[in-house]
């Protein structure tokens, strides 16, 4: 965003909307919002600071940026809260107060704070066709290699389920199933509702754990708990039971009595077909924005073993134990696929059996929904 729409960091901070570092006076906001005025429940206080301490690690030398929004603002303050008992600096932004939304881009004085960042934080409700906004973000962190805490479509929820795992156990469990992905050559996978997909995967994908550790090499959502890579070629049949992304999300819900079946011919969507024909039709234009909407970007294994039940938030649901695959964007970056898409959403299905293939045969690693190996 430019122009009047835009404001520098000297007007953000002596506005009070931008925090200024722990070092310096803190100014009187005139208008905006202090998040150190904001009040917040103290169960936010558990998550917050397993964000802060457990996985971001934020040193007292080193410097945050901190983005959110109006409907997040208890849980941002949490985050607050939490970075001021480190001692770090840190600079916050409230994107409705900066820039009109939905966000055509990322507001150019977030992206220049992130410049002189290690660590970032994303805690906002998105809207509908922000993902580039969001993309532009990330292009940052990857350029960086700053340690990244997503956490799109945060809840209250959220907060006192998922951000309250034991993120240590979810990293040993999420390493001992990327030791075994990484050595097999394809994934098989149903269940009860109708999924029967397989995934061939290549060799010169890589795979990436984000267990909720973040560091450096990949930066994760919150709450975490996943392995993922982009697929050689998947074929077969997804039943979406669970919930579909983005801002679809919220709009439908738990998917259980109005399943989405996707049918996957060489990695691309052939059909799509449910009981609720909005969704039906909302889905298909999302996935058909571009040339690579269809195609499946991701292929990944929930691993958040403190997450017990689908809730209907995204962000929380795809880390729930089980397969779920995004079509489009296939994280290149990181996954070292050569192809790119505008678009990535993800489709989380219930009650998995999964089996990986290799030279030395079939293991099956989780039956209905339950772990068959153990950190």
């Amino acid at each position: 965003m430019v122009g009047e729409e835009m404001k520098t960091l000297d007007q953000l901070q002596s506005a009070g909307i931008v925090a200024v570092p722990e070092t310096a006076p803190v100014a009187k906001p005139k208008n905006g919002t202090d998040l150190r005025t904001v009040a917040f429940p103290a169960e936010f206080a558990a998550g917050a600071r397993n964000a802060v301490v457990t996985c971001l690690k934020i040193k007292p030398d080193e410097k945050v940026t901190l983005i959110t929004d109006e409907c997040c603002l208890e849980i941002a303050a949490s985050l607050a809260s939490e970075l001021d008992r480190t001692g770090c600096a840190w600079n916050a932004f409230v994107l409705d107060q900066i820039a009109t939304r939905p966000l055509v881009g990322m507001p150019e004085v977030v992206l220049a704070d992130m410049e002189s960042s290690q660590v970032s934080i994303f805690a906002v409700q998105v809207q509908p066709n922000e993902l580039r906004s969001r993309m532009e973000m990330t292009d940052v962190v990857n350029r960086r290699h700053m340690r990244h805490a997503h956490m799109v479509n945060i809840t209250p929820e959220v907060m006192v389920e998922g951000m309250r795992a034991d993120f240590n156990a979810v990293d040993r469990l999420s390493q001992v199933v990327l030791d075994k992905v990484r050595k097999a050559t394809y994934v098989r996978a149903t269940t009860t509702a109708g999924t029967d997909i397989r995934a061939e995967l290549n060799p010169e994908y890589k795979w990436f754990k984000t267990s909720g550790i973040i560091s450096p090499e990949k930066w994760g959502n919150l709450p975490g708990g996943e392995c993922f890579t982009a697929p050689g070629e998947v074929n077969g049949v997804f039943v979406v039971d669970g919930v579909v992304g983005d801002f679809l999300c919220a709009r439908y819900g738990i998917l259980r009595d109005t399943p989405l079946t996707v049918k996957i011919s060489e990695n691309r969507i052939t059909s799509v077909s449910c009981a609720n024909k909005d969704l039906e039709r909302e889905f298909w234009s999302y996935t058909h924005t571009d040339e690579n909407s269809d195609r499946v970007g991701e292929f990944a294994i929930g691993t958040n073993i403190g997450v017990s039940q689908v809730i209907g938030n995204i962000l929380q649901d795809e880390k729930f134990p089980g397969i779920h695959i995004a079509f489009g964007d296939p994280y290149g970056a990181h996954t070292g696929a050569p192809w790119k898409s505008t678009t990535h959403i993800d489709v989380v299905g219930l009650s998995f059996n999964i089996w990986l293939g290799g030279s030395d045969g079939e293991e099956q690693i989780m039956r209905e929904g339950k772990f068959l190996v153990a950190a």
